[in-house]
């Protein structure tokens, strides 16, 4: 008889997976949830995207795409298909079969995790839920979290996991800004509560991607994706100090990496930079060492890299003040800084935790007076640890606006910047990325930091 049942649960809905008929919700319409979207209604399902933020909701019903990975012309290609439908009506969670949470799990001021957006979604998901539906969780966080704080919030009305709906993990693996990669090439980890909620969760993401990757259990696939990004934090923050390092005996850290990873085998090149930023790397880390509080086991590597990533813009800002003297004879309370790149990485529109703001907020408590410049942002959009600088506005490069400040800083490398300009008309350049080098440019009046 357990047989049989164990056969027959969650047929109806892996039916309706195999011919595409399964109605799939996505919650959280940002930079892991429209991209999801896109390829979800690409792979033949009618998807309903959830959002809290009317005015992201209406942008998304005309066609207007705030994503760097979804092109306008894209997703007004789902939408007129009506195969996409964007809506803050949490009502319509009844109408899906699968819902995939991709909400921001953020820290709080004491590096806590802060999983508000989960637990709220999660609420809201349960007002609704019934029998045959799958709940997928893609947000970044401690192992334990769909089990422990997740399944007890859904079963709160009656219905179990496993038995009446079926609840997965699968950590989002967005790479913004990738040219190689996409959502639905990039492999997806998958793991259900119980064997037919792995089944399940593996073929609704088969359906979408090129390849899944089971694991044995939700809270494997909850560390894999720490995993991922501490080995990241980890390696950034060993060449950001031996930058430092280096820097101090006059040895070139670029020249030193360039040479290093000739090495065929047992080399791997990280590059160093002013400081972390995104909305994994981060933070990631500091969901594992909280959590390993609870079991008594100290975290004092991770801990450490954090430590000296988060120090980086404090040491641009010294080598900006040491060139400025040096070379200038001025100091940096009488300078006017111009930043390139707020964006926290090359090529991308996403300001979030990039070390450009933190910088900007230390150089303007020495009274500097700072403006940026940054292709992909034209104004600097409201955050949580910066709220002050939201609404300043990128300026224009020219001759004359790079010849107005005392010295540039370049913190995002973006392709679409004019080196050559900036070269040719700044009286002096902060080059935390190694962007003049890079683009064959030459010129005595840059400093590496």
């Amino acid at each position: 008889m357990n047989v049989h049942t164990d056969q027959t649960r969650g047929a109806l809905l892996l039916s309706r997976l195999e011919n595409r008929s399964a109605t799939i919700g996505v919650v959280g319409l940002g930079y892991v949830g429209l991209p999801l979207v896109a390829a979800t209604a690409h792979a033949g399902f009618r998807v309903i995207g959830f959002d809290v933020d009317r005015s992201k909701v209406e942008k998304l019903k005309t066609g207007r795409s705030y994503i760097d990975a979804v092109s306008d012309e894209a997703l007004q290609a789902i939408v007129s298909a009506g195969s996409f439908m964007p809506t803050s009506d949490f009502a319509r969670f009844a109408e899906c079969d699968v819902i995939s949470i991709c909400v921001p799990t953020p820290l709080t001021k004491q590096r806590e995790p802060d999983l508000s957006f989960v637990e709220n979604t999660t609420r809201a998901i349960a007002a609704y839920l019934r029998r045959d539906q799958l709940i997928v969780l893609e947000s970044t966080t401690y192992p334990g979290t769909t089990d422990e704080v997740m399944k007890p919030i859904l079963e709160a009305g009656g219905l179990r996991s496993g038995r009446d709906f079926f609840l997965g993990y699968s950590p989002e693996r967005e790479d913004p800004g990738s040219a190689g990669f996409d959502t639905a090439t990039i492999p997806k980890v998958v793991a259900g509560d119980g064997a037919v909620a792995a089944r399940l969760v593996a073929r609704f993401y088969g359906s979408i991607v090129d390849k899944v990757v089971p694991v044995s259990s939700i809270k494997v696939a909850e560390v894999v994706k720490l995993t991922e990004n501490i080995f990241r934090a980890v390696n950034i923050a060993l060449v950001n100090e031996l930058k430092v390092i280096y820097a101090a005996m006059g040895i070139d850290i670029w020249e030193v990496i360039e040479a290093a990873k000739t090495k065929p085998f047992g080399y791997m090149p990280f590059y160093p930079g002013p400081g972390l930023g995104g909305h994994c790397i981060p933070i990631d880390p500091f969901y594992l060492t909280w959590k390993s509080r609870e079991f008594e086991v100290s975290t004092k590597f991770i801990e450490l890299a954090g430590e000296i990533n988060v120090s980086m813009p404090h040491y641009v800002m010294s080598k900006l003040s040491e060139a400025l003297d040096t070379q200038l004879g001025l100091p940096l309370s009488q300078a006017s800084i111009l930043i390139v790149g707020v964006a926290y990485k090359k090529n991308v529109s996403d300001v979030r935790e990039s070390p450009a703001l933190k910088l900007i907020e230390l150089l303007e408590t020495r009274a500097a007076d700072i403006a940026y410049h940054d292709p992909h942002v034209a104004r600097i959009p409201k955050t949580r640890k910066h709220p002050t600088l939201a609404g300043k506005d990128c300026i224009k490069l020219s001759r004359d606006s790079i010849g107005a400040y005392d010295a540039i800083v370049i913190v995002t490398d973006h392709d679409d910047i004019d080196y050559g300009l900036l070269a040719n008309h700044s009286r002096l350049i902060i080059d935390t990325r190694n962007a003049m080098q890079r683009n064959g440019i030459v010129c005595d009046r840059v400093v590496k930091a």
